[in-house]
This record gives structure tokens, sequence and C-alpha cells, in this order.
């Protein structure tokens, strides 16, 4: 596989340097690469618009509207999750077989089609069915983004073009709420007309996107032949593949549960946080949406210095300072009222993920092997999920048992958790941390 370094004179200075790559392999010069770049979009696009609506939208919707308890919201956010979940470990092994544009567009398919039934109906039961199928329809979305992207990019780069992602990631995920509250005044009208304008640029990127052939030039694995690996009846030949996989990793055993630990705290926090800023700091939209941006601006700021040192100098010192930062704040942040305090608090749990998000990413790109990098992304990025999934869930019961505090309290004694996990994961060496 030819593996793209990213220039050092170049790291550093935005996403438009980040993405000039050249390749050590044949002498090429420095470019941009037209394929990370539309995954990055429409990385973007689906993110503003599932950003929008389990953010803004739904919550807000379904307790207002609706009725329905913490607990309830939590499980319609947590179907979404399930649906998520469930398709991410055979995409992955899809994507290495039929390659990203026919996943893609499925996936995009299956997003518009879920806004659409939240926009013409107002059902429980079709809500609930809209989050599954909107769950169903981003599960493509990592697997084919982290995928491609780290398959350019090379372990050389990982750090940085893991920050490259995430920003794009946050960027869309953290502007859907805030752009759409500005279009929720007298009805949701407005906001289900600018989220479907995005789904149809997406749609047109996504048409864009190399299939089989392209996918596999751009892995390395043009060449390959394995006439062997294709013959037979199906599920022995997932069995035989996944056991390949299984046998080539390098990861301890503890980074499993990190994994699932790493999402949990923050599914703890997806459901409750606008009731949290809308019933408990009794924010407007507006003054909701600036304090998205404080938080999202200092991670965001920080991810592509981050993603630089993380390949200098390794991910060991970042994930502790990250995981100890973001344990300290957030329950904090649950227990805090002073509205220039909470908007302290959120700039330090912003900081802490900008240090947690490109190491942590580049850690687990380390266990990966090359050959079999789809199915193995989808196989952890199922694992994380999980813990979307339970974290979605005991959100809501925890806040009407146990009242506001009590999800960011659990979420920072996570994140102790997950720090101690780290450490043990260091002692036993399985990756090299450096």
């Amino acid at each position: 596989m030819q593996a793209c370094k990213s220039s050092p004179s170049q790291i550093g200075k935005g996403v438009r340097r980040c993405l000039e790559l050249k390749m050590p392999a044949n002498g090429k010069k420095i470019i941009r690469s037209p394929f990370v770049i539309k995954l990055l979009l429409i990385m973007f696009g689906v993110e503003f618009v599932k950003g929008a609506v389990l953010v803004s939208v739904l919550p807000v919707y379904m307790r207002d509207a609706l009725g329905l308890s913490a607990y309830a919201v939590g499980w319609a956010l947590a179907a979404q999750y399930i649906g998520d979940n469930a398709f991410r470990s055979p995409l992955g092994w899809i994507i290495d077989r039929i390659g990203y544009r026919t996943v893609m567009l499925l996936g995009v398919l299956f997003t518009c089609m879920s806004v659409g039934i939240i926009a013409f109906t107002s059902g429980t039961g079709w809500i609930i069915a809209a989050c599954v199928l909107l769950g169903v329809g981003t599960s493509p979305l990592w697997p084919c983004v982290i995928t491609g992207a780290t398959a350019v990019a090379g372990n050389e780069a990982g750090g940085s073009m893991m920050s490259v992602i995430y920003m794009s990631w946050l960027i869309g995920v953290g502007m859907g709420p805030i752009v759409i509250n500005f279009f929720i005044i007298k009805s949701y009208e407005p906001a289900f007309w600018l989220m479907g304008a995005i789904l149809v640029l997406i749609l047109l990127v996504t048409l864009t996107l190399p299939g089989r052939r392209g996918s596999r030039e751009i892995e390395g694995k043009l060449e390959e032949q394995a006439p062997h690996a294709s013959r037979g009846p199906l599920i022995p030949r997932i069995r035989r593949y996944f056991k390949k996989v299984g046998e080539s990793l390098h990861a301890s055993k503890l980074l499993y549960p990190a994994m699932f630990i790493q999402n949990f705290a923050l599914g703890l926090l997806t459901p409750v946080l606008t009731q949290y800023a809308r019933t408990v700091l009794h924010l407007t939209p507006q003054q909701y949406s600036a304090y998205l941006v404080a938080g999202g601006a200092v991670t965001v700021l920080g991810l592509i210095p981050v993603g630089k040192w993380v390949d200098r100098y390794g991910t060991r010192w970042f994930l502790h300072v990250g995981f100890l930062v973001a344990a300290v704040a957030l329950p904090l942040l649950g227990y805090t009222r002073q509205l220039t305090l909470v908007l302290f608090v959120v700039a330090l749990v912003g900081l802490g993920y900008a240090c947690i998000i490109p190491a942590w990413n580049a850690l687990i790109a380390k266990a990966i092997p090359k050959e079999e990098r789809g199915a193995v992304w989808g196989f952890f990025l199922t694992i994380e999920g999980l813990g979307m999934v339970l974290g979605s869930i005991m959100s809501g019961r925890l806040w009407d048992s146990y009242g506001s505090h009590a999800p960011f309290l659990i979420s920072g004694g996570s994140l102790i958790v997950l720090f101690v996990l780290h450490l043990l994961i260091i002692r036993r060496g399985r990756i090299s941390l450096a």
C-alpha cells in the first residue's frame, strides 16, 4: 500500500494544508486529495443535519409537543444509535468489497427518508422509526470516512488526519444545532427546508465517490487477487474473514472496554444537554448556540496543533491530560448555575476533548491491520456505538431519578475509569504509545 505522509512544513496551517499530502513511495509532488475532501464534505453535511435533528429539534419537540419524559427521549435517541451501531461492522466488511460510492449513497438516501418522516409526521411511533432510520442512514459515515482518509494518510500522519476528520465532524455537528436554532422561530418548517437542501447537495457529492475499482486503487489493493476467499458459502467466508482480522490485531484486550467507556461518557450527555441548557440554566436558543460555539471553538482550534504534536510525540500525555481535564470539568458543569462560570467550564471541557480526540483515534488506528482496515474500523466503531446506546438510555433515567447533575457526574466518573484503563494499556505495552 502506498502511504501518504503529511508535509512537515505544512502541518498546523489549517485544514487546507493538512490535506496537502506527499507520496514518498514514488516522489510525487505535494497534492490535495479530492477523495478526502469529498469524504470530509459528506461528513460535515450529514453531521450538520444529524446534530440539528438530535440536539435542537427532537429533544425539545418530544418534551414540549409530545410531553414525553427524559427517559423516553433518551430511548428515542438511543434508537438512533442502535440503528447506527447495528450496521457498522458489516459495513466495514462491505466497504472492503464493493467500494465507497454505493455504501455512502444508500446511507444518504436513508438519512433523507428519516428527515422527511420527522418533517411530515408527529406520532411517537413514527418519530422513533425515523430515529432508527437516521441511525441506519448515518452508519456508513464513520467507517467510510476513517477507512478512506487513513488509507490516504498512512500511519505517519494518523494524528493529523484524525484531527482533520474530527474537525469536520465537530464543525458539522456543532453548526447544525447552532444554525437551526435561528431557523426555529414560529415553526420548524424553515429548518426542515434547510436540512433538505443540504442533503440534496451531499447526495450530489456522494455520486462522485469512487466505485469498487477506484476504492481498491486508493487503498493499494487493485492488484490483489484472492480467488480462494471469494468462493463457497457466504457465512463461512465471513467467519474466515473475521478470524483473519482477529489474528492480525495488535491491541490489548483492555482497549475494547476503553472504547466502550469513552463513548458511554458522551452518550450520557447527548439526550440531556439541550434540556439542561433550556430548563436548568434557562438559556434562550440563541444563548445556547453561543455556549455551544464557545466549547466547540476551543476543541476545533486545538485539534490541528494537537494532531501535529501527537504525530511527533505520541499519544500518551495528551490522553492523560485530556481524560483528567474532562473528568473534572463535566461534574462541575452539572453543578454550576452561574452563567459566566458555565462558559469557563464549557471551554475547559472543549480543551479536554481537543486533547482526547486526535490522540485517542491515533491510538486506535495503530491497532488496525492495513489489509482489513474497513472491517476492523467497523468492528471498533460498533463497540464505541454500544457505549453511546447505553449512555443515552441511562442518561434520561439518571436525570429523572437523581436530578439534572447526575448524567454529568457519572460521565466524569467514567472518564476517570478510562484514565485508569489507559494506564494499564500503557503498562502492558501492546500498542506503541511513544
